[in-house]
């Protein structure tokens, strides 16, 4: 377990500085919250009982991917990309596995993208090679799938067949909101460039002492 959580120490250091170069370099921030957590002992016991692992510890590290996880929200859909590629161009990151819940949808509305990932962890004798899985979402999607789990936790996974309905609406609409959201960024994003390259021009044309400007359109362009 404390190899799993150095694993988890290294990858959320690789997080953390991916967001602050993306964050210099672009002037924005595709990430708005980040969490890690390690299986406990009852939970890795419960999912090898149930999946008929053999109980072993090598069987364990072979068929148990998500010991370690972390979770990273976003705001938008584009981002979850956007992240994901910077991770999979980490040299020292084997990609054993991608599943896009996004694209595929589970059939109760699941959505999210999930990155198993193997990273080497260097001890002092050794070095192990540990598996993690990232799971990348939106703050519509993390929303959506708290509830669920919420949902099925007090229903002890029994839950009304009216409930899941409700549940598949609900991710239908969160699906809705991420789209729109995306839309009206990509138009704000426009609108900033447009007058970025106004400001731009501006700039250039007063500089320029051998070019006159009428002082209309320098009055238009100052109330943008």
């Amino acid at each position: 377990m404390m190899a799993y959580k150095f694993a988890l120490d290294e990858v959320n250091t690789k997080i953390d500085i991916l967001k602050q170069e993306f964050q210099y370099i672009h002037e924005y921030n595709p990430i708005e919250r980040v969490e890690s957590r390690l299986k406990s002992f009852e939970s890795i016991l419960d999912k090898v009982n149930r999946k008929s692992y053999e109980f072993s510890l090598p069987s364990i590290k072979e068929n148990i991917r998500d010991i370690a996880g972390i979770r990273i929200s976003c705001s938008f859909i584009s981002d979850i990309y956007q992240i994901s590629e910077m991770l999979q161009n980490q040299r020292d990151i084997e990609i054993l596995a991608v599943k896009d819940y996004i694209q595929h949808p589970k059939a109760n509305g699941y959505q999210s993208l999930h990155l198993v990932l193997q990273v080497p962890v260097f001890m002092s004798d050794r070095v192990e090679q540990v598996c993690i899985e990232v799971q990348i979402r939106t703050i519509a999607m993390d929303f959506w799938a708290s509830l669920e789990h919420k949902i099925f936790y007090k229903y002890n996974r029994t839950v009304p067949e009216k409930l899941i309905q409700e549940l598949k609406e609900a991710a239908v609409a969160a699906t809705q909101l991420d789209h729109k959201m995306e839309r009206i960024h990509k138009e704000v994003n426009k609108l900033k460039e447009s007058v970025n390259d106004e400001e731009d021009a501006l700039e250039w044309v007063i500089e320029d002492e051998r070019i006159s400007v009428p002082l209309g359109f320098i009055a238009s362009l100052s109330k943008l």
